[in-house]
């Protein structure tokens, strides 16, 4: 997608928010992005923030947060995007990239560069349900649209197009 954005002469640049997060966490110890989610909450809020306002400070025509809706932590699913990080970076579009329950869950079970729960099935449909929700709220609560893009084994140039277009270029 940003080689197709640079084509059109536009500046993109492309931020994981778990990276950002996790290069200001090392400064405290954590050393991997799995350790993220099992920090106590007000931490995790801390790293948001601090994230927030270093994304925020971006100047490309078009930046690109890839970011989970939500993660799940000790405490239940806790927002990947709450109001506050909202008001900082202030998005104008929320897409979901995602994909069926039985392609996210083999794509999971082949990664082996994470250090993840294990999940059924079931547990991923519930995952997408609570990420539709937060999606939804993001949404209301910036006043911007929120589309779902699937991006199914083979067809990433088609969930590619289809980013450009919710995007408008």
């Amino acid at each position: 997608v940003a080689e197709l954005i640079r084509q059109k002469n536009n500046s993109v640049s492309v931020h994981s928010y778990g990276t950002v997060m996790l290069e200001e966490a090392k400064k405290t110890g954590v050393e991997d992005r799995d350790e993220l989610r099992m920090l106590p909450i007000e931490k995790q809020k801390k790293l948001q923030k601090t994230a927030a306002e270093m994304i925020s400070n971006l100047t490309d025509d078009v930046i690109f947060i890839d970011t989970h809706a939500f993660i799940s932590t000790k405490a239940g699913f806790y927002p990947g995007l709450p109001n506050y990080v909202i008001q900082i970076i202030q998005p104008t579009h929320f897409i979901a990239i995602t994909a069926s329950p039985d392609e996210i869950h083999n794509r999971r079970i082949k990664d082996e560069t994470r250090n993840r729960d294990a999940v059924s099935i079931e547990d991923i449909k519930k995952e997408l349900a609570v990420q539709d929700a937060m999606l939804s709220s993001c949404s209301v609560l910036s006043g911007s649209p929120m589309k779902v893009i699937f991006n199914h084994e083979g067809k990433i140039e088609e969930a590619a197009d289809s980013v450009l277009n919710a995007i408008g270029l």
